[in-house]
């Protein structure tokens, strides 16, 4: 698997940073058994969809996997359906690209670009539900979403692939799904919103020192990426409270940054 970020700013987007979206992909077969590369979004936040051009173009997108429903998380998929609807370039017919997310999307996703939500965008996107600890399969990728702790309806999401494992927390804070979530992992892509001093509001993100406690408890991490930093946030201070328990390696997501798995 290859992880590309695309936008990694927490809660809005940044001078330098679309909000929340990863870009992940890995080699497979389609349909017919021919190898392709298959690609998938982990959300499509607040202006991340004009970035994600760089890297690929948005409809040979294979699904978005969406961790939850705040903007900073999925609101460019408007901008998606406006691509899936009115670009003329093809293939022909288009196919529906489907998307995973918490319950509620389907109609969240009209609301937001002022449609009804019968039939909202459903002739553009194929609208799914997660079930928490239930695991659905998107080509070569085996993913299990696991509810997390944040104010609304989130998971994270943990992508297997060739014996390859791949943590996303999402937005979270400390919780008992994180040891199951993250146990093994290639790689932990971990919110580290908060500053422990600064910011102490529960149930909604982690810092640097509680990602890396979280790593830590579940055991077989090989590798942290600290995220979902707001733009107010020093970096070095979020690393500098997470080696205070972790030093393994450790970096911080930035935009255009790639990570092989």
């Amino acid at each position: 698997m290859r992880l590309t970020v695309v936008g990694c700013s927490g809660s809005l987007p940044g001078p330098a940073s679309a909000a929340s979206c990863y870009l992940l992909e890995a080699d497979g077969s389609g349909a017919d058994g021919e190898p392709r590369t298959w690609r998938v979004l982990l959300d499509l936040g607040s202006g991340a969809l004009g970035p994600l051009q760089q890297f690929v173009d948005p409809m040979s997108v294979d699904a978005v996997l969406l961790s939850h429903l705040h903007a900073d998380h999925c609101l460019d998929l408007c901008g998606l359906y406006v691509m899936l609807k009115h670009s003329p370039v093809g293939p022909w017919p288009r196919p529906r690209v489907p998307v995973w997310g918490p319950a509620g999307t389907a109609a969240r996703l009209a609301g937001a670009y002022d449609l009804p939500v019968d039939p909202g965008m459903s002739a553009e996107l194929d609208v799914q539900t997660w079930t928490d600890g239930e695991s659905v399969r998107i080509g070569p990728f085996a993913v299990t979403p696991m509810r997390v702790n944040h104010p609304v309806e989130a998971y994270g999401l943990r992508i297997e692939h060739d014996r390859s494992v791949l943590a996303y927390t999402g937005d979270t804070d400390s919780c008992d799904s994180l040891k199951p979530l993250c146990h093994n992992a290639n790689m932990v892509l971990a919110d580290a919103a908060f500053v422990d001093g600064r910011d102490e509001a529960d149930g909604i993100h982690l810092s640097g020192r509680r990602a890396a406690q979280a790593v830590l408890d579940a055991e077989g991490v090989q590798h942290l990426v600290l995220t979902h930093l707001p733009p107010w946030n020093d970096p070095d201070v979020c690393v500098a409270q997470a080696r205070e328990l972790w030093d393994g390696p450790l970096d911080v997501a930035a935009p255009g940054r790639t990570f092989d798995l």
